[in-house]
């Protein structure tokens, strides 16, 4: 018997996971089936060249809902069942309608803990985290062998006894670790979500007036921060069309805050709202309507303010005279590198030219280099492939039975 593993991209770079196992039968399983984070946004034919489309039909797993993990999935042929957590399918699904193509194709769901049978493969998906809501790692058992795939993980955010119950009590005998390497060689901020939590509250205290703060709507983790803050620092958490469906979208899933809530309000800018009625989104701003504000309302009493940010709203908020100064603080709670790019740029430009205090207050939502390492060690797998990174071959000391591939290198199992 011979199980075929096969990194297709990810071995080199961070993102764009594409990684297939092959069982004798010739029974296939992919595990995501992401975009580049490099790709230009109207760059097509992303699919990795080794990844045979015409053969056998596969099986699509997405770990969870960032776009380097299943942003080619449109991509995929038609008729490639997919499989992922229920909450992951409607993020996909949402954020698909509003800034591409709805996705029509048909998704299974997951539960965490619970194995399922996919031709040979006994899949097992664990809920785990990540900044990204309803992320898994993926135990995967084929013919006597059996792969772990991390996914992308950490163990300083709201669910990290997640990781650390997982590291506990690990699944015996594995064979295979795919593990991320996404902050090996970085120097990057890995406070927990409640050590974040606490700086917020002393940036509000510190304020006089509005503060600014760009983050992701999918990183509900943040969202969660934000507003605890608010509520202990008396302010009201202000957030665009999209996280508030993003929101609103979740809460079968989780206890999370919402559009009706106290201290959140909807800021609802022309740019949105025409974005949301093209896509036939009327009745969503409309219901949106009785928990929304327009924009001017946020120069009214400024210290009330925790206002998202972003290039988008920026342009909205300059139409209704919203203006920082040097009452109003911004933070960029994001990755830094993200702070170079174009929008990155037009938002630092926007607060200082009118002299608004920058304090950044971020967390990665990757795990550290030494919570990698540990959690190497307590898997005991008998070889680990290093992927989701790019420093693996100048960091990997400490790792132990490192098996380095290329993408679109097979290991036999």
């Amino acid at each position: 018997m011979t199980v075929r593993l096969t990194v297709h991209r990810s071995t080199q770079e961070i993102g764009g996971n594409c990684i297939e196992v092959v069982a004798t039968d010739g029974h296939r399983l992919l595990l995501d089936i992401g975009r580049p984070l490099d790709a230009a946004r109207e760059a097509t034919d992303l699919l990795p060249a080794t990844l045979d489309l015409g053969g056998a039909r596969a099986v699509i797993l997405i770990s969870h809902p960032h776009q380097d993990h299943y942003g080619l999935l449109q991509a995929a042929p038609a008729d490639w069942p997919v499989h992922c957590g229920a909450a992951t399918e409607k993020l996909i699904k949402l954020t698909a309608a509003i800034i591409g193509e709805p996705i029509t194709r048909g998704f299974n769901t997951w539960t965490s803990g619970r194995p399922f049978a996919v031709g040979p493969f006994t899949v097992t998906p664990f809920l785990t985290d990540h900044s990204a809501f309803d992320a898994y790692m993926l135990l995967i058992d084929v013919e006597g062998r059996r792969i772990l795939y991390s996914g992308d993980f950490r163990m300083h955010g709201r669910k990290a006894s997640l990781v650390t119950r997982f590291m506990a009590a690990p699944p015996p005998a594995i064979d295979v670790l795919l593990l991320e390497g996404t902050n090996l060689g970085a120097d990057k901020p890995w406070m927990s979500e409640g050590e974040l939590e606490a700086e917020f509250r002393r940036l509000f205290a510190d304020t006089h007036g509005r503060v600014f703060v760009a983050w992701s709507a999918q990183n509900v983790d943040r969202t969660v921060t934000l507003y605890r803050a608010c509520l202990e620092s008396g302010r009201t958490l202000v957030v665009d069309l999209y996280t508030a469906e993003v929101m609103a979208l979740l809460g079968d899933h989780a206890n999370l805050p919402r559009p009706g809530w106290k201290q959140i309000k909807v800021v609802i800018t022309s740019t949105f709202a025409d974005l949301y009625r093209a896509k036939g989104r009327d009745a969503f701003v409309a219901r949106m309507a009785e928990h929304g504000i327009a924009a001017h309302h946020l120069n009214e009493t400024p210290s009330r303010w925790v206002v998202m940010t972003r290039k988008s709203l920026i342009r909205d908020y300059a139409h209704q005279n919203v203006t920082p100064g040097p009452d109003d603080a911004w933070s960029w709670s994001m990755w830094r590198g993200y702070l170079d790019g174009d929008d990155g740029q037009a938002a630092k430009a926007w607060f200082d030219v009118n002299g608004a205090r920058a304090c950044h207050l971020h967390t990665s939502g990757h795990a550290s280099p030494d919570d990698l390492r540990k959690f190497a060690q307590a898997m005991r797998a008998g070889c680990v492939v290093p992927i989701h990174g790019a420093a693996w071959d100048t960091h990997a000391e400490r790792f132990a039975a490192i098996r380095r591939l290329r993408d679109g290198e097979p290991l036999v199992i």
